[in-house]
């Protein structure tokens, strides 16, 4: 909790965003609308709020903020950092326009800010769940994406696989490519396909699955999923890539983590989410 001393009379909006450092107009909109700012310890969401000399405002950085749904996990002027439940898209489909985490980003920013846009940096399969990051503008979006195996550090799944791995820590490469279904598979032929490397370890047992720190190297469509199939251990609930099972009810894949250097300040930034508890629960 930060605290600050009021130096003089203002509204408490225009106050905020004269003295508080490092934080967006945005931003600032944010903690108001999700209860995080406290005068003489009571929570003010109103922008035009009055405060006076000596009054105390307190801002709570760790209250679990959730809008319509959306869980987000960090926030600043240039990015927005969430937490994607499984069974969302990325973004839009033929089939689904509105159900989407890039809706749902767009709709808690313009809510804030109605002119707010929002830029795709990298994707989550429908079905995984976990770290997903947007840009706020389209310059940080270009500097990420151009610099993607520089900028980005470390990209950290949790996976529960079907079956005992006879090699409990390795690294599977191949060159992915995809067919007219939509079906992405491993080909020799570098020419015909992209450079994909996956590692992985195994945490866990039990007598029917696995549980699996995954780590990537590249970022390619569906690699996890097609490197476990191809290994003869599928993704739990992956019915596509020949999983025979669904103990979860869901697809068994999180990102856990992303670790990159902030496009702007170039700052080590770690973002993280637990998987979901009935992922230990199924090794319990």
């Amino acid at each position: 909790m930060e605290s600050i001393v009021v130096k003089y009379d203002c509204c408490l909006l225009k106050y905020l965003i004269d003295n508080l450092y490092g934080k967006s107009k945005n931003n600032i909109k944010s903690l108001l609308k999700n209860g995080q700012i406290l005068v003489n310890n009571k929570i003010i969401t109103k922008h035009d709020y009055k405060i006076y000399k000596n009054n105390i405002i307190s801002i709570n950085y760790n209250v679990d903020r959730r809008d319509n749904g959306l869980d987000i996990l960090y926030e600043d002027s240039c990015l927005i950092v969430i937490n994607k439940e499984s069974g969302l898209l990325t973004i839009a489909s033929n089939h689904e326009k509105e159900k989407t985490a890039y809706h749902m980003v767009r709709e808690y920013l313009n809510s804030s800010f109605k002119k707010s846009k929002v830029f795709i940096v990298h994707r989550l399969d429908k079905d995984t769940s976990g770290v997903l990051m947007f840009a706020k503008n389209q310059r940080v979006q270009q500097l990420l994406q151009n610099n993607w195996d520089k900028n980005v550090l470390l990209k950290e799944y949790t996976a529960v696989v079907e079956g005992l791995l006879d090699k409990k820590e390795g690294t599977i490469k191949s060159y992915l490519t995809e067919n007219t279904t939509n079906l992405v598979y491993s080909v020799n032929d570098k020419s015909k396909g992209k450079l994909a490397i996956t590692h992985y370890r195994v945490l866990k047992e039990s007598n029917k699955y696995s549980l699996l720190n995954v780590v990537i190297e590249t970022g390619r469509k569906n690699q996890i999923r097609v490197h476990m199939k191809e290994l003869g251990h599928p993704i739990a609930g992956d019915k596509k890539y020949n999983s025979k099972t669904n103990p979860l009810n869901r697809l068994g894949l999180h990102a856990t983590t992303l670790k990159l250097l902030h496009p702007q300040t170039k700052e080590v930034m770690i973002f993280k989410s637990k998987p979901p508890r009935k992922f230990e629960n199924l090794f319990k």
